[in-house]
């Protein structure tokens, strides 16, 4: 295996981590010290490792350092309290020689296994903190569109409400709220000019499934229908031309209209 393979076989990010083995970790070490390559590969993997784990920074819960903490005591109490057998009592001079080398090997490998359980877990908590993080952003961000797009249709009601205020040519009749529906309320636009007439009737309750509000020019006495209300419509639509009236009327009709308006419906009404 030359120095490239070497390099991109992962056993530079395995050592980093904390997942190689003994064996393979000595022979890293080792070819550190005799080739500039590997050596230049291992440092800036590490650097590469540190940086994203700065980045990806998260707190972790709260209980979990005291988890993580009970797993290595446990770990550590369970080692400590394994005896260790002596097969027979001539070879005990050479293995004393040869346990601690044993033991220390042992103990540094379980010392990388629970250093990457932890970083394993601390890697979990972090992608789930992460996760929730962006969900609640995505929440907020769409709320505060929403909220946005609310905001501006109404400013553009606003514009065009004052754009027929502002023109001279424009009549404004008030139309109330008749016994029943003394809170209701609604303004005509009557363009002098033109004869269009226009309707804002966000003050009107919401027409029911199948119903819908209907406007009426009352000119010599008698009803004319002046046009159907809907809410696209709203200050915005001509809804019909009427050369004379000298009160409008609203009416709640089926969907459609009416060709008589329904006395007993009507909400709101007002003299020019």
């Amino acid at each position: 295996m030359d120095t490239k393979e070497y390099i991109s076989s992962g056993i530079i990010e395995s050592y980093i981590l904390g997942l190689a083995s003994p064996e393979e970790a000595g022979i890293l070490e080792c070819v550190m010290k005799n080739n500039a390559e590997v050596k230049a590969a291992f440092e800036e993997a590490q650097k590469t490792l540190e940086d994203l784990a700065t980045a990806q920074a998260v707190a972790p819960p709260v209980n979990l350092k005291s988890k993580i903490w009970d797993k290595i005591q446990k770990e550590q109490t369970i080692e400590d309290a394994q005896p260790v057998v002596l097969q027979n009592q001539s070879n005990v001079n050479s293995e004393k020689e040869v346990q601690p080398i044993a033991i220390q090997k042992n103990n540094n490998w379980k010392t990388y296994a629970i250093a990457a359980s932890v970083l394993f877990l601390v890697s979990i908590a972090g992608n789930l903190f992460w996760m929730n993080n962006q969900s609640k952003n995505k929440a907020d961000l769409a709320k505060l569109e929403a909220e946005k797009q609310s905001k501006d249709l109404a400013l553009q009601k606003m514009n065009v409400k004052w754009k027929m205020l502002s023109s001279p040519d424009m009549q404004m009749v008030m139309l109330k709220g008749v016994e029943k529906h003394e809170d209701s309320k609604a303004m005509v636009f009557w363009d002098k000019k033109t004869k269009e007439v226009y309707l804002n009737a966000e003050d009107l309750p919401k027409a029911p499934e199948g119903m819908q509000y209907q406007l009426w020019a009352i000119a010599d006495g008698k009803p004319v229908s002046a046009g159907m209300y809907t809410e696209e419509k709203d200050s915005k639509i001509a809804l019909a031309n009427i050369p004379k009236a000298q009160a409008f009327a609203i009416t709640l009709e089926k969907a459609g209209g009416s060709d008589v308006p329904t006395m007993e419906n009507m909400y709101v009404m007002g003299g020019i």
